[in-house]
């Protein structure tokens, strides 16, 4: 693919040129990379005097182009999930009455409703329209989760003008392309554009912004792909009076309705009449969304990859949009986030060789399939094959190319958070930053969370809670006192054994309950803690509604009776269990016994 480099420069007032100003018209067949997102592509094709569909990637950019008063005379027209094919119609009719030039914003997934209206209107779009593909990045990044994302493409291809723009393009590597010759230009800018950021490396990442936000003035802005996430950092940072969310009908309805404390801040499109003192703005407002502000916020990315991994950013791609989005600059741009080594370091060459090596193994189940000489044979080949994993990189049996390159894309990125060193040199590849890095490694991070709430079973999990009990230490500071709070909500049971006989007895009892509780006991009666130890080690020893041999009972009170040195009144026979217990005498076979009913002290 060939490429062209367009200069863009500063102007005596400071303000960058405008697109418009370089590039007045897109030539067809082009994929533009603005290199700095608002430098005005979009406003140049809804000002161009030419028919456009400009296919936006999700309803808030819609919803904020169509609101904004710079187009109030541009026949702006936006199609959604709301939007039907009637009312597109109407605004077809009546821009042709006008003698006005269409301008139609849509999402990928409303595209088939405008080709419809067109096509019912005796309009061939492919001739008569420029097809504007905005932010053309998230036909690859959105792919894995918007299953109709690449709706408008096959069609996209068949159209005489057509161009794809984004700040961050990502590789293409859809043959037709090449077929068609598609060539890119690339914004150069002249001066230095590089935005000064705080990479803060951490393995608690509710600590670290516990301790960030404090230090910033004025408004903040928080860039987090996780609702539950969002709802949780409210709460435990005591924010939710001065929050506003800002994130899709589902999330909104979630968070007014479903939470424990339903949030009534929460807002589908921006509007800066809803903002708060701190902004929380999920995925769908990373790109195309404006929001301009007389002062310039702080904002921060938040990431992590334990308990939410669709919350990483692309240092090449996500982090350059989110901090476009604001169109007079920011205060500071923060990125927090942990990093798991869990995850796999790839380059792309590696993941698209996997790839072709699934694409190969299912090649060769048909040529076996084919070559089989009975029903039985081909159908079980067939069952075979629908199980290969290279499935997931067809469409309608069709090798779907946008699908391939989203797989590549997301391993190679997730690659980044494997530690602090890719991280960071992932940033400065992207050459759009100045990385100021900033470790924090504090006593109790997100790793040890994880092994509590993925434990598999109680003694896993209590393993993990006297591991990070260890870890922790004697409690100092606030957030020492924090944890062993959320230790004591996951298992008070077991913090308790630890502070009262330690890590030593619980692992020699092998984390059973009954001796452990029986140590603890124990403990408090040397150490003259309280006085209702026999009664505590019967409670321990018998449970209500259970029955027991008279032998048993005669020989476990007398055993805890010896072990504290009681000397008790009354000869000790099976039915001194009833000055603790009601019960009545059930003969079992050939055991006398009794079934101890309630518990009397």
């Amino acid at each position: 693919m060939k490429e062209q480099i367009i200069n863009i420069n500063k102007k005596e007032d400071g303000k960058i040129q405008y697109l418009s100003e370089v590039l007045p018209v897109i030539p067809s067949n082009t994929i533009l990379c603005k290199t700095l997102p608002g430098l005005g592509a979009t406003y140049g094709e809804l000002k161009a005097k030419r028919n456009s569909i400009i296919i936006e990637p999700n309803k808030p950019v819609i919803h904020g182009k169509c609101n904004d008063p710079k187009h109030k005379d541009d026949n702006l027209f936006g199609v959604h999930d709301k939007v039907d094919t009637d009312k597109i119609m109407e605004y077809i009719e009546k821009s042709l009455d006008k003698g006005k030039f269409h301008k139609v914003l849509t999402t990928p997934e409303s595209f088939p409703k405008v080709l419809e209206a067109f096509e019912a209107m005796d309009i061939d779009l492919r001739f008569n329209c420029t097809l504007f593909l905005d932010e053309c990045h998230k036909i690859v990044k959105d792919n894995d989760y918007r299953k109709q994302i690449t709706l408008p493409m096959d069609y996209f291809f068949e159209c005489e003008n057509k161009v794809l723009v984004s700040a961050t393009p990502v590789e293409f590597t859809d043959p037709r392309f090449e077929q068609q010759g598609f060539n890119g230009i690339s914004i150069k800018p002249t001066f230095d554009c590089q935005i000064p950021l705080e990479l803060h490396m951490t393995n608690n990442v509710l600590q670290t912004i516990k301790e960030v936000l404090p230090t910033l003035n004025g408004k903040v802005f928080i860039f987090c792909n996780s609702t539950n996430m969002i709802y949780s950092l409210m709460i435990a940072l005591d924010k939710m009076d001065e929050s506003a969310v800002f994130c899709s009908e589902n999330s909104v309805k979630k968070l007014r309705n479903n939470m424990e404390k339903d949030f009534k801040y929460a807002y589908e499109n921006w509007d800066i009449r809803k903002m708060g003192q701190i902004n929380w703005l999920t995925s769908r407002f990373y790109n195309a969304v404006d929001i301009v502000l007389d002062e310039k916020p702080n904002v921060i990315l938040l990431t992590d990859c334990y308990h939410a991994e669709f919350t990483t950013f692309d240092p090449f791609t996500d982090s350059i949009q989110c901090f476009g989005r604001f169109r007079n600059g920011v205060a500071s741009a923060i990125h927090i986030s942990n990093y798991n080594k869990n995850f796999t370091v790839r380059v792309k060459e590696e993941v698209r060789g996997y790839v072709r090596g699934l694409e190969s193994a299912q090649k060769q189940l048909t040529v076996l399939k084919d070559t089989s000489t009975t029903k039985e044979q081909k159908d079980a080949w067939d069952s075979i094959i629908a199980m290969s994993p290279y499935n997931n990189y067809l469409t309608y049996g069709r090798k779907d190319y946008f699908k391939i390159d989203n797989y590549v894309d997301d391993e190679v990125a997730k690659g980044y958070y494997n530690n602090s060193h890719t991280l960071i040199h992932a940033y400065k590849e992207s050459n759009m930053f100045k990385v100021h890095e900033i470790h924090y490694a504090y006593k109790y991070g997100e790793h040890e969370r994880l092994k509590i709430s993925t434990a598999k079973g109680i003694k896993e999990k209590q393993k993990a809670i006297v591991e990070q009990l260890e870890l922790l230490g004697e409690c100092q500071t606030k957030m020492d006192f924090e944890i062993k709070r959320e230790l004591m909500e996951a298992d008070a049971f077991i913090v308790e054994a630890y502070d009262t006989v330690g890590k030593a007895v619980i692992e020699r009892n092998k984390f059973r309950r009954k001796p452990i509780k029986e140590a603890v006991i124990m403990k408090r009666y040397h150490d003259k803690a309280t006085g209702t130890e026999a009664m505590e080690l019967i409670k321990n020893s018998f449970k209500e509604n259970t029955w027991y041999a008279d032998s048993y009972i005669k020989k476990e009170i007398n055993r805890i009776f010896k072990q504290l040195g009681v000397d008790y009144p009354k000869a000790v026979t099976s039915y001194i269990i009833g000055d603790f217990f009601t019960y009545t005498q059930k003969n079992k076979k050939d055991k006398k016994g009794k079934m101890l009913i309630k518990r009397k002290i």
